[in-house]
């Protein structure tokens, strides 16, 4: 059998295949993950940044073998089933105004891709053609092809002839210097200009925070602004809400703080805590009435065959559960503030550029990408993961993190910080 210069068989994603994993998880309980070597650590980033309830969360276990036991999944094209259809309804209620209508997948990358051609197919449905959309250069929409297309990020970029015209809105200063009214003003004067040049809009899509853009918060007032200059030109608002979505900010959703209500968003990651994979469409009731009047009925066109994934919606189901009998999104809220209220000390270090966050995702910027990397590393030999993104390290707890834990996280990042001198 042929080998490459890997010992491995398994080829891990975004990494040189000739670099080995440094780390194997075995076991993972609430907060905290276990090595192969028997070293438990406390889990900073939340798995894949989804694990909402934390692992191993024992209701959530039980909400999917129980399904597994009653159907596993069934092809939604022929047939409905009632936890696909209960999610559907416990999303609309907790989704603000007429976001009332949902539709099943099994990522976010999916999610986004199911986002766009409801957005194509809804404005030909209208008699236009409208295709250009609106996006940050620094934003991140997944890694299909068209979610490829939304991102101006370098490691998004492909070789590919882009299939739709998308204009990218670079941020007008550094993360730090946008939390002011005057960077909610000149952001919304970027995207005015972007809406007022070339073709009409079909969609503006963006997240509540730029999660992989380097974390950047946006200033109070920003998305009720851009939800007036879409209004005002007619185009659709779309919000990626995947990364966060149910709790992660201390609100539900993203958009909440601001009080907005979008026409489609896309949600994932926390919506399953990690368990099983699955993500939602959720758009207005008006933009799926469109496709009940179309001319040619065809419905929309994409789906997969596990989309709507019987054990996924119930697990889904119970993770709404849990998250209002436990308090999980007022949580964040009040431990995200503690472990930034903590870190406060380290905004005046020479080698750290600012300290954000929003909820439980927290991002300590670096002078350089190789202090983040020592962050992260230093982090790491304190018994604490934490992930290192060109200069920014993130950190994004579960949703169930204590106050003990917090302080503890708050502890052993400070280590790792105080050994950059």
């Amino acid at each position: 059998m042929s080998r490459s210069t890997s010992s491995s068989s398994l080829w891990r994603p975004w990494m040189p295949v000739t670099q080995q994993a440094d780390l194997q998880i075995t076991e993972a309980r609430g907060c905290r993950v276990r090595d192969a070597d028997g070293t438990w650590y406390l889990d900073g980033i939340s798995g894949v940044l989804n694990v909402s309830c934390g692992h191993g969360h024992p209701r959530l276990i039980e909400a999917a073998v129980d399904q597994m036991h009653r159907l596993s999944h069934y092809d939604p094209m022929a047939a409905s089933h009632q936890p696909a259809e209960a999610l559907a309804q416990r999303l609309a209620e907790i989704m603000p105004g007429d976001l009332n209508e949902s539709f099943l997948v099994n990522s976010g990358s999916e999610g986004i891709e199911a986002a766009l051609k409801i957005c194509w197919q809804y404005w030909r449905h209208l008699g236009e053609n409208r295709e250009r959309i609106i996006s940050f250069e620094a934003g991140y929409h997944g890694t299909t092809a068209l979610g490829q297309e939304l991102s101006g990020l370098p490691f998004t970029a492909n070789d590919w002839p882009n299939r739709f015209p998308v204009d990218h809105v670079a941020l007008p200063a550094e993360p730090r210097a946008l939390r002011t009214a005057e960077g909610a003003k000149a952001l919304l004067a970027l995207f005015s200009q972007a809406l007022n040049s070339a073709t009409p809009t079909a969609a503006v899509i963006v997240e509540p925070l730029l999660g992989l853009g380097g974390c950047t918060v946006f200033p109070e007032g920003f998305l009720a602004g851009l939800r007036r200059l879409c209004d005002e030109h007619g185009a659709l608002l779309i919000l990626d809400e995947i990364f966060t979505g149910f709790g992660r900010t201390g609100r539900m959703f993203g958009f909440d703080h601001d009080g907005i209500t979008p026409d489609i968003v896309v949600t994932s990651k926390g919506i399953s805590s990690g368990l099983i994979p699955l993500a939602a469409v959720t758009a207005t009731t008006a933009i799926k009435e469109t496709f009940r009047d179309a001319p040619v009925v065809q419905g929309l066109r994409y789906g997969h065959t596990t989309g709507g994934h019987a054990v996924a919606a119930a697990v889904a189901k119970a993770v709404l559960d849990v998250m209002a009998e436990e308090k999980l999104v007022e949580n964040a809220g009040t431990q995200g503030a503690g472990i930034r209220s903590g870190l406060d000390a380290f905004r005046a270090h020479p080698r750290i550029a600012d300290i954000r966050g929003l909820g439980l995702v927290i991002a300590v910027e670096a002078d350089s990408p190789e202090s983040a990397e020592a962050i992260a590393t230093g982090a790491m030999d304190n018994g604490l993961l934490v992930r290192a993104e060109r200069g920014v390290v993130r950190i994004a707890p579960p949703l169930t993190i204590t106050t003990d834990e917090s302080i503890e996280l708050v502890d052993k990042l400070s280590r790792a910080i105080a050994t950059l001198g």
